[in-house]
């Protein structure tokens, strides 16, 4: 055991090929960062094949000089995405792009915090030439730490919307907060914008190399999504057209990076919870995008709810929208309206009575009974909400109840 400024670390270090916070995880090989009450898991850790375990003093800090450390012996190319909505599923399709042709590294899951974002640099190899991060936020201050962790050399915005409206207050302060990561990028370094979003014009800087990319026509065809891009149809695996505008600046990127859009369908494999489809009995079709909610997401997946339901009976399962301050009442009520042409509505959560829904409950406990009472064979299902509900239980047992 020898102590370090950034913590307790035992073991020997030379030997790490990997870094992980989570015991379950761990590989042999690996360096355990024991975070939050990741202490009780050490013997747990060492038992998997941990090589060595690390206290920190400071869990953010610590994982920082890690993810930095890593960076730094690195000549790999890095993209930063952040938005409001859509960056993790933008991460994935630029991901789904680039690995063809270039060594990848790309943030699992929605890793895009202070733990996840050191522990998608701390995935660099040797031979690694791109690595896509991904930015998440809950207040000014946090894009710009995580950019000067990372150090892109392309900056990825995918969108600005009311989301975290609770900490922020106005679009106005959500388009600086992402802003920041402009801030960060060297001068001459690349800014993928999307058009027509006046509230973020006034925080991009000036020096930068800026792209910005239109919300494309798509179409649906055979279960999967056309995108019109430069002229030709790029076909992705999915049935999705409300990805089109996070395809544009996927598609926007792997241009910068030198990668152009294949002739053959793209295969693209998004992150769990996101819109992810299962087939149930009867012909049913269970969308879980259990994930997380904010208005703009929540039209665009009671949209494909429609468009996927293709005659069949519609079920939206719908948790409340967190951190959307004092006009979270009017937000609810709106999406209320957007699920009118619903066939059946249950909503999960006090906030979720502004819906207006056909059934109610308080939490994503209650609503799994509720749930496997409303659906029928052949139901075309939405389930989603914020990251606070849970909903993603729903998802699981109307899955499991499939057999």
């Amino acid at each position: 055991m020898r102590s370090l400024s950034l913590g307790r670390l035992e073991g020997d270090a030379n030997e790490i090929t990997g870094v992980d916070v989570d015991s379950r995880r761990i590989q042999p090989g690996d360096l355990f960062v024991a975070v939050s009450r990741g202490e009780a898991f050490l013997d747990d850790a060492r038992a998997r094949g941990a090589v060595a375990t690390l206290v920190p003093e400071d869990a953010f800090a610590a994982l920082a000089a890690l993810g930095s450390t890593v960076r730094d012996r690195s000549e790999a190319r890095v993209v930063a995405i952040t938005g409001s909505v859509g960056k993790t599923s933008t991460k994935d399709i630029l991901a789904a792009l680039l690995r063809p042709h270039l060594r990848t590294v790309a943030a699992p899951e929605g890793f895009n915090t202070e733990i996840g974002l050191p522990l998608t640099l701390c995935r660099i190899e040797p031979d690694t030439e791109v690595v896509v991060t991904e930015m998440g936020m809950r207040g000014l201050g946090q894009i710009r730490h995580l950019a000067r962790i990372a150090r892109p050399h392309v900056g990825v915005i995918t969108s600005i919307a009311p989301v975290h409206l609770e900490a922020l207050r106005s679009l106005e302060n959500i388009a600086r907060a992402k802003a920041e990561l402009l801030e960060e990028l060297p001068t001459g370094a690349v800014a993928i914008l999307p058009d027509d979003v006046p509230e973020l014009e006034p925080f991009v800087p000036g020096g930068l190399d800026v792209r910005r990319f239109p919300e494309p026509d798509a179409v649906l065809r055979d279960g999967r999504t056309y995108v019109r891009w430069h002229g030709r149809d790029v076909c992705f695996d999915f049935a999705a057209r409300h990805q089109a505008a996070n395809v544009a600046a996927a598609l926007t990127a792997a241009d910068v990076l030198g990668v152009e859009p294949p002739s053959e369908p793209v295969e693209v494999v998004f992150s769990r919870w996101r819109s992810q489809e299962t087939e149930l009995p009867g012909a049913g079709l269970l969308i879980n995008d259990a994930w997380n909610a904010n208005p703009v997401a929540m039209r665009a997946a009671l949209a494909h709810l429609h468009e996927r339901a293709d005659g069949r009976r519609t079920v939206a399962i719908l948790g409340e929208m967190a951190e959307l301050g004092a006009d979270a009442p009017r937000y609810h009520r709106e999406i209320g309206e957007c699920a009118a042409g619903t066939d059946v509505v249950l909503g999960v959560g006090e906030l979720a009575r502004g819906y207006e829904p056909d059934e109610w409950v308080a939490t994503a406990a209650e609503a799994v009974d509720v749930a496997r009472g409303l659906v029928r064979p052949g139901d075309a299902i939405l389930v989603k909400g914020s990251r606070s509900v849970g909903l993603e239980v729903v998802a699981e047992a109307l899955t499991e109840a499939r057999t």
